[in-house]
């Protein structure tokens, strides 16, 4: 398609790539999008493609090649070992990329992909959702200086996503998150983690310390009994916790009290305008290949977000028996 995008009216096409669970999301949305054309969808399961391509009124492939020349963009939404193979092969044809998170499964594949995008000239944004969180956005204007963060993400088992280390799968969310709110060096990573249900690592847990002298402590499992989604920072004078499932921030500030008495608290609960995440970040996504603007979320933000992931699956592979 062209290298040079028309930034009028005209409509981006798109592709998705893998029409599994997450995938289905992605064309459900862009067939939402104004301004946008799913042109079709791309699954090796041919009953899966044309279901969805059905429910979107778009075509259905069962090869990548058959999108060359047909979109401007598309969402990689494919098992993690496919990613590297399935984005260059786009890349390589002239296609802007969401390509979802983790980036790829090595670090080699992150910065050969990076480098092909830069010498097509094309876009890579990475998926990591929880940016496009209303409540993060909110979080973020509360922040001055962030000195201890505590994550939690836990979740009943599910087979989906067990292709790799749960710190793949979910940790990575919440690394991508502190990595773009502390704005300091990591310079030590702590962790251990065990295999539960797979042969892979269920349930981890994750040290990050900063120059700054920032604390992190990550939790991650995906075999706990309850769904929890949930950050909570800790700063002079301020305490901020979100719920990522349910987008709500509760802030508490000590207050000085009159008379020099004991300080007060305050709990305000922020007002936040909800809205579906994977759909802000598609749309985030749409802008940047219309206006040829960095995209929000940066290969080389996900390329960062991995090598902290993979950093932290290499502790626990190592760790004392």
């Amino acid at each position: 398609m062209e290298n040079e995008m028309d930034t009028s009216s005209k409509k981006i096409k798109v592709a998705v790539v893998g029409v599994g669970y997450l995938g289905e999301h992605h064309a459900r949305i862009y067939s939402e999008i104004p301004g946008v054309e799913l042109v079709g969808v791309v699954d090796l399961n041919v009953e899966r493609a044309q279901k969805i391509a059905a429910d979107r009124r778009c075509e259905a492939f069962t090869d990548v090649s058959a999108l060359f020349g047909k979109v401007d963009a598309a969402s990689v939404v494919v098992p993690t070992p496919a990613h590297f193979k399935v984005s260059k092969a786009l890349l390589e044809n002239g296609v802007d990329l969401l390509l979802e998170k983790p980036m790829t499964a090595t670090l080699q594949e992150a910065d050969e992909l990076l480098a092909l995008a830069d010498q097509k000239g094309r876009m890579l944004q990475v998926g990591h959702v929880e940016r496009f969180n209303a409540g993060v956005r909110k979080l973020k204007e509360g922040l001055v200086q962030p000195r201890f963060i505590e994550c939690h993400r836990m979740g009943p088992f599910v087979e989906r996503g067990t292709d790799v280390h749960v710190i793949l799968d979910l940790m990575i969310h919440d690394i991508d998150i502190i990595l773009s709110l502390v704005s300091s060096e990591l310079v030590e990573v702590r962790a251990t983690g065990v295999p539960v249900l797979t042969p892979q690592i269920d349930i981890a847990n994750v040290r990050l310390a900063f120059a700054n002298g920032c604390v992190a402590n990550v939790t991650a499992s995906r075999v706990s009994r309850e769904r929890l989604r949930k950050i909570r920072i800790f700063q002079p004078e301020t305490y901020l916790s979100l719920d990522y499932l349910l987008q709500e921030l509760v802030i508490c500030r000590r207050v000085a009290a009159p008379g020099g008495s004991r300080p007060e608290v305050t709990i305000d609960k922020v007002q936040i305008e909800k809205e579906e995440p994977l759909k802000a970040e598609l749309s985030a996504f749409i802008q940047a290949v219309r206006t040829r603007s960095v995209p929000k979320v940066s290969g080389e933000d996900g390329r960062r977000a991995l090598a902290v992931a993979l950093q932290v699956v290499d502790l626990i592979k190592h760790q004392p028996q």
